[in-house]
């Protein structure tokens, strides 16, 4: 399960897992949905930065947040899982990515994973960053350990990189030698969403069908300053999230152009700033064929940018790979979480930044003993999801 930096809704994915000789299967069981009560979201955007907040703040959502996880857990167990899951991974909600001088230094999810144990009666796995981040890494992205087990496995992966539109856009690819770059490109959906936001006063939360952006023209100017963000020129690895790319960035922009452009005319701009960024990593890394998940699939205006200059790499959905792009993420910390509890590690060192393959998250118990599988003695080579 998680809730992404859009923050608009809880995804839970159910998923049966086995080995099969040296490759892991994944049987897509569904998704399970609920969006985040107004109240909630809202109380939850209030705290984010660069607002100002409080432990007591902290503690309430905490709880808050973990009761509404636990609640869709409970649901999506009895829904798709027929009630016979046997763990939850709880990603929780992302409320500060702390890098400083490029380094990731801590990260912290909400939503508490007792709350989630309690409603199920399962165990759960959460805080899937922090032990990437105590072994030098990013913390992110993680999406590269599926990305590397199901979409760049041996020469079959050779010049495919593996792109997710979430509030942040990262990207998975292999290098000259055969290794896993993973990093944040940068704002997809954060500013997309500032945009709607603001321009509607909070009545939207995104830009549904690309409809602004497809009424507005890109401003030159204003495109050419946010293209002048340091962090694009940083090598990988690197993360980064709405503790930069958030409303109040786009508005010192702003202020700097000494103009503010029409609201559509910000939604396009901001849009043809992600294509921008995705299309640079295609070139960079030599891609001929882009794999794309993510919230971001729904925006028509913001794929056609991408198909555009992304080119010559030729772009396909994930779907084509057997999953759904909305549901990708979620079926990621499925894996994560049975990796786990197998005692494989979830993290890959050369895409986070990592001295070592980590052990990811914390084990909370259920109703009853905790109860683990035998460890394994050897990661997966290779993920395949069949019917």
């Amino acid at each position: 399960m998680l809730s992404g930096t859009s923050l608009d809704a809880v995804d839970a994915a159910v998923a049966e897992f086995a080995f099969d000789g040296p490759d892991l299967l994944l049987r897509p069981a569904g998704l399970h949905t609920e969006p985040y009560p107004a109240e909630l979201r809202d109380e939850l955007a209030a705290c984010l930065p660069p607002a100002a907040t409080t432990f007591g703040q902290v503690c309430r959502l905490d709880t808050r947040l973990g009761q509404f996880f636990g609640r869709v857990a409970a649901r999506a167990n009895d829904g798709l899982a027929r009630g016979r899951a046997d763990l939850v991974a709880s990603h929780g909600q992302t409320v500060h990515h702390w890098v400083a001088d490029g380094r990731a230094r801590g990260t912290l999810q909400l939503g508490a994973a007792a709350w989630i144990a309690e409603a199920t009666g399962l165990p759960v796995v959460s805080d899937l960053r922090t032990r990437d981040i105590a072994r030098g890494g990013q913390g992110a992205p993680l999406a590269a350990t599926l990305d590397a087990l199901l979409l760049l496995t041996g020469t079959d992966g050779t010049g495919r990189g593996a792109l997710n539109l979430g509030g942040i856009a990262n990207i998975t690819v292999r290098d000259a030698a055969g290794g896993i770059v993973a990093y944040d490109i940068g704002p997809a959906n954060a500013l997309i969403d500032a945009v709607a936001a603001e321009a509607s006063g909070g009545a939207e939360r995104m830009d549904t069908g690309g409809a602004r952006a497809a009424r507005g023209t890109v401003d030159p100017g204003l495109l050419a300053l946010l293209l002048a963000e340091p962090y694009y020129r940083l090598p990988p690895p690197k993360s980064t999230g709405k503790e930069l790319f958030h409303a109040e960035y786009l508005a010192d922009l702003l202020r700097r152009l000494g103009r503010r452009p029409a609201d559509d005319d910000l939604a396009a701009t901001v849009t043809e700033l992600t294509a921008r960024l995705v299309g640079a990593a295609c070139r960079a890394h030599g891609l001929t064929e882009l794999v794309v998940s993510g919230g971001g699939v729904r925006n028509p205006v913001l794929m056609d940018r991408v198909r555009a200059l992304a080119a010559p790499a030729h772009v396909v959905p994930v779907e084509r790979f057997g999953l759904p792009a909305q549901a990708k993420e979620a079926y990621l910390f499925a894996l994560l979480g049975f990796l786990t509890a197998h005692g494989l590690a979830g993290s890959v060192p050369s895409a986070t930044g990592a001295a070592a393959p980590a052990l990811l998250g914390s084990l909370t118990p259920g109703a009853g003993p905790l109860v683990l599988p035998r460890p394994r003695t050897a990661p997966p080579r290779r993920l395949r999801v069949v019917p």
